[in-house]
């Protein structure tokens, strides 16, 4: 497992990055990133015209306050040219579509250190995201989520992989997968990102809420979305409430106590406290001071 400090991203709101008016209101949006897309949004006859921007976009962004990441496109020689427009001060990653092994990611981070240095940045500035989107890649999910140190995030794209599989896009046919990505990317010590089914549905959100729901009691850190509607949603979901930070403190404090008394487990509310719940409360506590 990495040991490196990672971001705080709960909601991480995909926009074209060449629409001029969801790019003008993205920093207003609440989400803690916004992924410019030069891959699925943006049809074949305007990839040049969204690279042309994307930059300047990044720029707008990142002034008004969120983070900024540019999903690039999978085919190599598409993928060099938007790392080209793409790599700036104001890009904090790369979401890599379509990743099929360790060896993509270590070639992409290659190119990266080259224009960084040659930019003017510090090497590791760009951070990645995996997108695992295929019943290939699944078989090295965890040799993916550890692939190179820029890795932050990992995510199981729910619409490709269930075209890949021949299924629908539903909790049940992407179980497993996202299951697993989750398991790899803790493992490697990054964010597992997602949520469990698709996230292509913006209506209905008592049914999104509840889906949210249960996507964070299974471990993911955060969610990727489409629609400005579902970031609040994202944000209060991701983020500690009031009752849970009151008894991560409790449960901190009686652990720390049981340690001054040489204990390595005290019974708390009617359960046995130990280190794995003790560090479970402390990061609940560290997720709300960020």
């Amino acid at each position: 497992m990495q040991n490196k400090p990672l971001p705080l991203w709960r909601s991480l709101m995909f926009c074209p990055a060449n629409s001029e008016r969801f790019v003008a209101k993205a920093s207003e949006r609440g989400a803690d990133a916004i992924i410019l897309d030069l891959e699925d949004s943006i049809a074949l006859a305007e990839k040049a015209n969204a690279r042309a921007v994307v930059r300047a976009a990044a720029k707008l962004i990142h002034a008004g306050g969120p983070d900024v990441l540019v999903r690039i496109n999978r085919e190599l020689d598409m993928a060099m040219l938007d790392i080209d427009a793409a790599v700036s001060a104001d890009v904090s990653a790369l979401v890599l579509p379509k990743v099929k092994g360790p060896e993509h990611i270590q070639l992409l981070a290659e190119v990266l250190t080259t224009l960084e240095i040659q930019r003017g940045l510090p090497v590791g500035h760009t951070k990645l995201i995996a997108l695992v989107e295929s019943a290939e890649a699944l078989t090295k999910i965890n040799a993916i989520a550890a692939a190179d140190v820029r890795l932050v995030g990992l995510a199981v794209g729910g619409e490709d992989l269930a075209t890949d599989l021949d299924a629908e896009p539903t909790a049940d046919s992407l179980y497993v997968a996202k299951m697993l990505g989750i398991h790899a990317a803790r493992a490697a010590g990054i964010l597992p990102i997602g949520v469990v089914a698709s996230v292509a549905n913006v209506t209905g959100l008592d049914q999104y809420q509840a889906m949210l729901t249960r996507s964070r009691g299974l471990g993911f850190a955060g969610a990727t979305c489409v629609h400005p509607s579902h970031v609040p949603l994202i944000n209060a979901t991701f983020s500690p409430r009031p009752a849970e930070l009151e008894r991560a403190k409790k449960i901190v404090d009686a652990f720390e106590e049981a340690e001054r008394n040489g204990l390595g487990a005290v019974l708390f509310e009617g359960s046995m406290i130990d280190l794995p719940v003790a560090l479970r409360a402390r990061r609940t506590l560290a997720r709300a001071k960020s």
